[in-house]
């Protein structure tokens, strides 16, 4: 019998060997990822667990995908149920700036700390908002629609053995290897031949509306490895001759604690692909879609903490206007060593930091503080950074609008249609959770049982 867990993990291993076969740079990129591992892990033991045991690190990914349609939605959320993967959280990728795209996106992934543990794997999934007239006006829409609503994604028989996985907790060996070989065939790159035509329509309007809407079948966009030092990684991808894009997306490289999320990508390759011309004649072509993203993870941050690093972001914006990337790169440094706490227990302090937390092993005779800072300052409690999960909007649309050959059009004078996490769980049919509601309850059920051990109150506050 394959577990959840199992089926997880075999198709996280089923999709980085396919995808290793498309785009052979992502195994250069894995192997690049796993030097640089093993290097902070020599240098620096305790730096390199501190967010995760090195074997979490080095076998952890997360994946992209693009679909069409609200039906397709659900239909994939059913695959990554099979998998113990739920929605988590709401992005849109539209927004006000130049690298806006016509999507909105959950991420599926475990939700608990075992499961996490186990095999953290997550699929960032996003789908077309065919009815902004932003982007797509109402014959193009109703194209579009029409083209989506003929294609067939996700077969009876993957969907009919992802139910049973759901239902059951797994599969039995054969069923399961079956079900992995379906999955894992949803998400290759299709032979079929791509209309020349009606993918330059879309094109014209954004890259990633064609990547979703102008081809008849989806595929793996791109297959992310967890680094510990990506500012490293940046420099060995480069001395190996592969073109990255210009800058590393999130926070900079500092002395303090890291937050959230870093990314990175080398830039998008060009793929052989078949075109069927205006005449029916078949051509070849390419076309520059798929790339390979890395990213460095750092501390989950709490409400007061996210909004801190949206101001910074902001401030960061302002200051760098017309800068190059490295010059940018520089301000962030700036802002960063001026506005956070340098070390962990500041961000706890402040409250703007998630964290785990156990009873210390060193007798404490003493009256035990009344917040969750003086109790790990004093020794009564250790505090063990929560690492965080998810995604950064911008971030993603950064790194999608890197890879992209052109920003593409749309008219900012109109309004867009609206979308929300309760429209992605209507979708999929399912609870979206809150991230931070994870985050808060991981922190919360922590603190209890390390009380409760020491015998003390648990604070109300943590701060």
């Amino acid at each position: 019998m394959f577990s959840t867990h199992d089926l997880r993990a075999g198709f996280a291993r089923s999709l980085s060997a396919m995808y290793g076969t498309e785009v052979p740079a992502y195994n250069t990129l894995v192997d690049v990822s796993t030097a640089v591992n093993a290097d902070v892990l020599a240098a620096d033991p305790v730096r390199a667990e501190r967010l995760g045991r090195i074997d979490r690190v080095t076998a952890e990914r997360h994946g992209a995908i693009r679909v069409g349609t609200a039906s397709e939605l659900r239909q994939v959320a059913q695959i990554f149920a099979a998998l113990g993967m739920e929605p988590v959280g709401f992005y849109d990728l539209r927004g006000t700036e130049a690298t806006s795209l016509p999507i909105v996106s959950t991420a599926f992934r475990p939700t608990t700390a075992e499961a996490l543990a186990i095999n953290p794997f997550r699929v960032f999934t996003s789908v077309l908002v065919t009815d902004d007239r932003r982007y797509f006006d109402a014959d193009l829409q109703g194209e579009l629609d029409a083209f989506l609503a003929r294609r067939v994604l996700f077969g009876p028989e993957v969907l009919a053995l992802a139910e049973r996985a759901e239902a059951d907790g797994g599969l039995p060996d054969a069923d399961a290897a079956e079900f992995l070989r379906l999955a894992t065939a949803c998400f290759e790159l299709s032979p079929e031949p791509v209309d020349r035509a009606w993918y330059a329509r879309l094109s014209a309007i954004s890259g990633v509306a064609a990547d979703i809407g102008g081809v008849p079948t989806t595929h793996i966009n791109h297959l992310t490895p967890r680094v510990l030092d990506i500012d490293d990684l940046y420099r060995r991808m480069t001395d190996l001759g592969i073109t990255m894009i210009d800058e590393i997306q999130g926070p900079p490289k500092w002395d303090g604690p890291d937050v959230l999320l870093r990314q990175t990508s080398f830039k998008a390759l060009a793929e052989p692909r078949r075109f069927t011309e205006a005449d029916g004649s078949i051509s070849e072509g390419a076309l520059s879609v798929r790339f390979g993203e890395v990213e460095q993870r750092g501390i989950a941050l709490t409400t007061p903490g996210r909004d801190r690093y949206d101001r910074l972001v902001s401030e960061i914006d302002q200051r760098s206007a017309g800068l190059d990337a490295a010059q940018r790169d520089g301000i962030k440094v700036e802002v960063w060593q001026a506005n956070w706490p340098t070390e962990e227990l500041g961000l706890l302090a402040n409250g703007e930091g998630f964290f785990e937390f156990t009873a210390s092993a060193r007798r404490i005779d003493d009256e035990p503080p009344r917040t969750v800072a003086g109790l790990v300052e004093a020794g009564w409690l250790e505090a063990t950074p929560i690492v965080y999960e998810d995604f950064l909007p911008r971030s993603a649309a950064g790194i999608f609008a890197s890879n992209l050959d052109s920003s593409g059009s749309r008219d900012a004078t109109l309004e867009g249609s609206p979308r929300d996490l309760d429209w992605i769980a209507e979708a999929v049919g399912r609870t979206v959770h809150d991230p931070m509601h994870l985050y808060a309850e991981q922190s919360r059920a922590a603190l209890v049982t390390a009380c409760a051990e020491l015998r003390i109150p648990t604070p109300e506050e943590t701060r």
